[in-house]
């Protein structure tokens, strides 16, 4: 079962992810966890990464996609994978088609969960962490049980400046942008699917569940 994971932020990708994972056995790999992964190990690819982004540069492609192979190549990718956060262009679709050609891999499904922007605003501009702790709270959905006080070791909680409403609203232009050429590369291939994230969890993973029926695993 080799799937792509799309979504804006705000969608409840991550959340899926985690479902997906626990259903199908498969791992969940990230972007920023390859990049971690790589560095971490001192691997040639991750050395030059890391030259990158200590020089607050972005990483070149042809550096991302061979992080990407040797991640996909590992043993726990063998009967399926979720990859989320790449690739994030045509011309990077194009470069993992190649890469998973090479490693004898067909991608089954690439699934997109969506929501309009009015609620994904409303999702992120919601969210609280405390300065403590790290725990997590959203101001509608999940409130402390005092304002601005951890339940849980009662410090203070804040809002992530990534996530006051100007900063969230210019990130899903950027996002949107970027991925309407993807949206569109994959639905001329036959692999696309749109999932309504406005749902209950788990009607969402309810719905990508079925959408995943007759792929091969």
């Amino acid at each position: 079962m080799f799937i792509l994971l799309m979504g804006p932020p705000g969608a409840g990708k991550g959340t899926q992810a985690v479902e997906l994972v626990k259903k199908f056995k498969i791992p969940h790999i990230s972007t920023g966890d390859m990049f971690r992964a790589a560095v971490k190990e001192g691997t040639e690819l991750g050395k030059q990464a890391k030259a990158c982004m200590d020089a607050g540069q972005l990483v070149p492609d042809n550096i991302t996609i061979g992080i990407v192979k040797e991640r996909l190549a590992k043993p726990d990718c063998q009967n399926g994978f979720i990859l989320d956060g790449f690739p994030r262009t045509t011309a990077q679709a194009e470069a993992l088609d190649q890469t998973l050609q090479e490693l004898g891999i067909k991608l089954g499904r690439v699934i997109n969960i969506s929501a309009p922007d009015q609620e994904l605003v409303k999702r992120m501009t919601g969210r609280r962490i405390c300065k403590s702790c790290g725990a997590t709270y959203h101001a509608v959905f999940n409130p402390p049980l005092k304002p601005d006080i951890c339940d849980k070791c009662g410090g203070q909680i804040y809002q992530r400046d990534d996530d006051r409403e100007e900063t969230v609203v210019n990130r899903l232009k950027v996002y949107q942008a970027q991925t309407q050429p993807l949206i569109e590369y994959y639905q001329d291939k036959g692999l696309y699917t749109e999932i309504n994230g406005l749902q209950l969890i788990e009607d969402v993973l309810k719905d990508i569940v079925s959408s995943l029926r007759g792929i091969q695993a």
